[in-house]
């Protein structure tokens, strides 16, 4: 497969794709191992139960650092050695709502690259998470000028991006989703029958993670975001 010729949808992930995202939610996890200081367990060990009530929590109430809170919370009050008291949950809480304050730092050759691309292709942001999160995110990091269209949805699976293509009027056969995630941008996107482009970050969530299934051919791997250029 070589340069992809003619104007292109290219639908962006946000987070770990365009910016930094999880590095924050990883930081926030040592806060919580620190202040939890378990006699036993190690911080693998405490991420395995972590992850336990995220996958459950996640599909009740979604994403984003608030929802993350909770989930600390939960985890505070399963694990801890010592009597729970108010006090302790704020705290640990505290670790998770940090993360709404942080500044959109912009993942290497997002600032230069973009630009590039929106004179020739359309561009679509599609991000998962809390709505009014994200487009906080959006609207820091500068980058929705070169958006014609931003979407914030619950989840991204097949269903979401059959969905955001018919509203959209894409053709699946010029659609691109360029994303990180084996999980909830590439599989699901080649499943729906668009093309993927996988942009891996060493840091990825672990509850992303996935092997990457390309039964159709459409599927790319680069090494940086600025490889984008080589193929559209």
């Amino acid at each position: 497969m070589g340069k992809i010729a003619g104007r292109q949808h290219l639908i962006f992930d946000a987070d770990d794709t365009l910016w930094e995202n999880n590095i924050y939610f990883e930081e926030a996890f040592e806060q919580f191992c620190a202040y939890l200081n378990h006699s036993s367990l190690t911080p693998d060990e405490i991420r395995a139960i972590l992850d336990e009530i995220e996958i459950v929590n996640n599909q009740i109430h979604g994403y984003g650092a608030v929802n993350f809170g909770r989930n600390l919370s939960q985890c505070y009050l399963r694990l801890a050695e010592r009597a729970v008291e108010e006090h302790d949950l704020a705290k640990v809480t505290a670790f998770a709502h940090e993360i709404l304050v942080r500044e959109v730092e912009l993942m290497e050759g997002v600032a230069e690259t973009l630009p590039f691309l929106a004179e020739r292709h359309e561009l679509t942001m599609f991000t998962k998470g809390e709505t009014k999160e994200q487009n906080r995110k959006i609207d820091l990091s500068g980058l929705r000028p070169l958006f014609a269209h931003c979407a914030v949805v619950k989840e991204k699976n097949r269903e979401a991006y059959l969905d955001l293509a018919r509203v959209r009027g894409f053709d699946a056969a010029r659609t691109w989703m360029i994303g990180n995630s084996p999980k909830s941008d590439i599989n699901p996107a080649l499943e729906a029958g668009l093309g993927a482009v996988y942009v891996p970050h060493e840091r990825t969530w672990t509850l992303e993670r996935q092997e990457l299934r390309d039964d159709t051919g459409r599927l790319v791997v680069l090494r940086k975001f600025s490889d984008l250029l080589e193929w559209f």
